[in-house]
């Protein structure tokens, strides 16, 4: 007979994909923090692309469902919402299925702005919506070479994973 698996697997990872097209007339959130640009990101909420990407990743390594189930554009009171409101909820529902964040690995991809002067704002505005520290938080930044609808500055795109540990 085989044995029962535990209830909660020791680690689980999860993968998280987001992009947004910029936007006049709205605020470029990155990470959780306003990076000064002329365009911002369009979207149903702040449209800030790391965060949601973060939050897959995180719902994602949690076995649940997509950031879209749970706050969806068609829904009113997600119009303009605050990305670290989502993060928090995500990370909730995560907690709530018993697991805990052990680290998480990101990657913006953008021609403009420039990310490395506000990768530590970023890195500490996310580890203080999860309650972690910010050496649990890793953020990398690179272009996409002036390739694609990135390299053409028509957007920014994010990947995350997060390493989820039982708790």
């Amino acid at each position: 007979m085989a044995p029962t698996p535990p209830a909660n697997p020791p680690f689980r990872i999860g993968l998280g994909y987001d992009v947004h097209p910029f936007a006049e007339g709205r605020a470029l959130w990155l990470g959780g923090i306003e990076v000064p640009h002329p365009k911002g990101l369009a979207g149903h909420s702040d449209a800030d692309v790391l965060l949601h990407a973060i939050c897959d990743a995180i719902l994602g390594a949690a076995g649940l469902p997509d950031i879209g189930h749970y706050f969806p554009n068609s829904d009113p009171q997600w119009r303009g919402a605050d990305s670290k409101r989502l993060l928090a909820q995500s990370y909730a529902a995560a907690q709530a299925e018993g697991y805990s964040l052990g680290n998480l690995d990101c990657t913006l991809i953008a021609e403009a702005p420039k990310i490395s002067p506000h990768l530590l704002a970023m890195k500490t505005a996310i580890a203080g919506v999860l309650g972690c520290s910010t050496g649990q938080v890793g953020i990398k930044a690179t272009t996409n070479e002036r390739m694609g609808f990135v390299g053409r500055e028509e957007g920014i795109a994010a990947m995350a994973v997060a390493l989820l540990v039982a708790q």
